[in-house]
C-alpha cells in the first residue's frame, strides 16, 4: 500500500464524508504509524485490533476507528439494523416457500441468515484492522479505485432495488386501503385512487423529511415503530390462518354463494367445496417447479442489511466489534424467526393457491375484512419508515464516489436525496411488476454485498503477516467468495431460463 494512497482515505463516517476534520489529520498519523511500525517487538500492539473477533480484548481497547463520537445506544441500533433487513421481502416469504416447500424453505432460510452473519464478521474485523467504517473506502483500501467503484455501484443498485421495492408496496397497497374504507367497489379513475399519484405524495410528505436528516441515529425511534407495524402483520398472518378454511373461495364466488344458495350460507362450511384431504390442501415438505429459482434470490434479498452495518457501527454509542456484532446477531435472529413464522403461517393458510404478495391473497377472500386492512396500514406504514434508512448509504455511496474530500454541505445533502427519490418514483410508476427486481437485484448485488466483497475485502485487507494466505480464516474466506460467484451464475441462469420459457410469473404484472 502506498503511503499517498492511505493519506487519500477520508475517514470513515457513518454519514456524509468529510465531517468533523478537525482531528482527521491526527488520525491518519497514527493509521500510517500503525501500519510502518509492525515490527516484531510491537507485534503484540499491532495485533490487539485484529485479534480473534468475539474477543474481550477488543472490549478493552480505547481509541476508536474514526474522529466521529457515536451516541446511539444499542437498542436503538438493533432497531435500525432490524429495520434496514426487514422491508416488503417478508409479503414473498410464503410465496417462496409454496415452491420450496416446508423443509427446504427453512434450510435456504437457516443457511442465508448465518452465511449474513458470517458476512457482517467479516466486514466488522477488516474495518477493525484498517479503522474505516465506509464499505466504499474498505474497497478503495482492498483493491484502490476499481474496488471503491464496484462497492458503491452495488450498494446504490441494491439500495435503490430495496427502496423501489417498498414504493411498489405503497403504489399497490395503498389505492386499495382506500378504496375498501370508501367501499369502492367499481373505480371510475379518481385520482386519490391512482397508486402513481400516492407514491409520490408519500415520498413528497413522509419520506423527504426523515431523508433529510442529518445522521442515521436520529431514525431509532421510526425504526422502532416500523417493527411494532410487523410484528402486528405477523400476528394477523398466525391469527388468520386458524380463521380461513381451506381451500378458499374467491369473494365474488362468495357473495355469489351466500346470495343464492341459502342452505349453503347457513353451513358454516358451506364453501369448502373440495373433500377433507384434498392436495390443494396438503402443505409439501419438499417442491420444486419452474418458480423455485426466485427463491433463494428472494431470501438473498431479505437479509440484505450490510450497507447499513458500517454507518450504524460508527453511530454505536461506545463502539466496539463484539457489540456491533452482537447488534448484527440480534437483528438477524429476530428477523429470521418473524420470516420463518410469516412465510410458515401465509403459506399453510393458501397452500398452493398463495400469490408473489401475500396481502393480494388475503383480499381474494374479502376485500373488506377489517383486520386485513389493518394490516395493510400496518405493513404500508413500516415500508414507509424502512426508505430512509436504506436511503442513508446510497447517498453516502455517491458522496465518496463524486465528493470524497468535501465536508458536509446542506445543498448537496439535500439534492442528492431529492433526485434519488426521483430517480425511484420514475422506476416505480413505469416498472412492470415487483417480483422481477427481487430476482435480479437478489442475483447480483445481493451476493456481492454478502458473499464477494466481504470475502476478497477480508482476504487483501488483513495483513499476511496476522493471517497468511494459507491460514484456515482466509481459505474460509475464499470460499465464501466463491459460493457467491456460483450463487449469482446459478440465479441468473435459472431466472433467464424460466423468463425465455415463457412461463415466468415475474414476467407478468404485479
Amino acid at each position: 500500500m502506498e503511503p499517498a494512497e492511505m493519506n487519500t482515505i477520508p475517514n470513515g463516517k457513518g454519514h456524509e464524508a468529510g465531517e468533523e476534520t478537525t482531528v482527521t489529520a491526527i488520525k491518519n498519523q497514527s493509521e500510517d504509524a500503525a501500519h510502518t511500525d509492525r515490527t516484531p517487538g510491537n507485534a503484540e500492539a499491532n495485533l490487539v485490533e485484529s485479534s480473534e473477533f468475539l474477543s474481550n480484548a477488543d472490549d478493552k481497547k480505547t481509541p476508536r476507528f474514526t474522529d466521529f463520537e457515536g451516541k446511539t445506544s444499542f437498542g436503538m441500533s438493533v432497531f435500525n439494523l432490524g429495520n434496514a433487513i426487514m422491508g416488503s421481502g417478508i409479503l414473498g416469504l410464503a410465496y417462496a416457500m409454496a415452491n420450496t416447500g416446508i423443509v427446504l424453505f427453512v434450510i435456504l432460510l437457516t443457511t442465508i441468515a448465518g452465511l449474513s452473519a458470517y458476512s457482517i464478521h467479516l466486514l466488522l474485523k477488516s474495518s477493525g484492522v484498517v479503522g474505516i467504517r465506509a464499505y466504499e473506502q474498505l474497497g478503495f483500501r482492498a483493491f484502490g479505485t476499481p474496488g471503491k467503484m464496484a462497492a458503491g455501484i452495488a450498494i446504490t443498485l441494491q439500495n435503490i432495488g430495496a427502496m423501489s421495492s417498498y414504493l411498489y408496496i405503497v403504489k399497490y397497497e395503498f389505492p386499495l386501503v382506500i378504496q375498501a374504507f370508501l367501499k369502492v367497489d367499481n373505480p371510475s379513475g379518481e385520482w386519490y385512487l391512482n397508486g402513481n399519484y400516492l407514491v409520490v405524495i408519500v415520498s413528497c410528505t413522509v419520506i423527504m423529511p426523515l431523508a433529510l436528516m442529518k445522521q442515521l441515529g436520529y431514525l431509532g425511534y421510526t425504526s422502532g415503530f416500523s417493527l411494532s407495524c410487523m410484528v402486528f402483520f405477523l400476528i394477523s398472518v398466525i391469527y388468520k390462518k386458524f380463521q380461513v378454511k381451506c381451500p378458499f373461495e374467491d369473494f365474488s364466488h362468495n357473495r355469489t354463494v351466500l346470495g343464492f344458495n341459502t342452505s349453503v350460507a347457513a353451513d358454516p362450511g358451506g364453501v369448502e367445496m373440495t373433500p377433507e384431504g384434498d392436495p390443494a390442501c396438503t402443505p409439501r415438505l419438499f417442491n420444486l417447479n419452474s418458480q423455485t429459482a426466485y427463491t433463494v434470490p428472494i431470501l438473498a434479498f431479505a437479509f440484505v442489511c450490510h450497507p447499513e452495518v458500517l454507518p450504524i457501527y460508527t453511530e454505536l454509542r461506545n463502539p466496539t466489534k463484539t457489540k456491533m456484532q452482537h447488534v448484527s446477531n440480534i437483528s438477524i435472529g429476530v428477523m429470521y424467526v418473524m420470516y420463518l413464522l410469516a412465510a410458515l403461517f401465509g403459506y399453510l393458510t393458501f397452500i398452493d393457491k398463495v400469490e408473489a404478495e401475500l396481502l393480494h391473497t388475503y383480499s381474494r377472500i374479502d376485500p373488506y375484512d377489517t383486520l386485513i386492512l389493518c394490516v395493510r396500514l400496518a405493513v404500508l406504514t413500516a415500508v414507509t419508515l424502512t426508505v430512509p434508512i436504506v436511503l442513508f448509504p446510497v447517498r453516502r455511496a455517491i458522496q465518496q464516489l463524486f465528493f470524497p474530500n468535501k465536508t458536509f454541505w446542506w445543498p448537496r445533502h439535500i439534492a442528492i436525496a431529492v433526485t434519488l427519490l426521483t430517480l425511484i418514483n420514475l422506476l416505480v410508476i413505469f416498472a412492470p411488476n415487483i417480483l422481477g427486481i427481487f430476482g435480479i437485484i437478489g442475483a447480483t448485488s445481493a451476493p456481492c454485498l454478502i458473499f464477494i466483497f466481504p470475502a476478497v475485502f477480508y482476504i487483501r485487507i488483513v495483513p499476511k503477516e496476522e493471517e497468511p494466505m494459507r491460514s484456515a480464516p482466509k481459505i474460509v474466506a475464499a470460499c465464501f467468495a466463491l459460493l457467491g460467484v456460483l450463487f449469482m451464475i446459478m440465479s441468473l441462469s435459472f431466472i433467464i431460463i424460466d423468463w425465455t420459457s415463457g412461463t415466468s410469473k415475474g414476467s407478468s404484472g404485479h
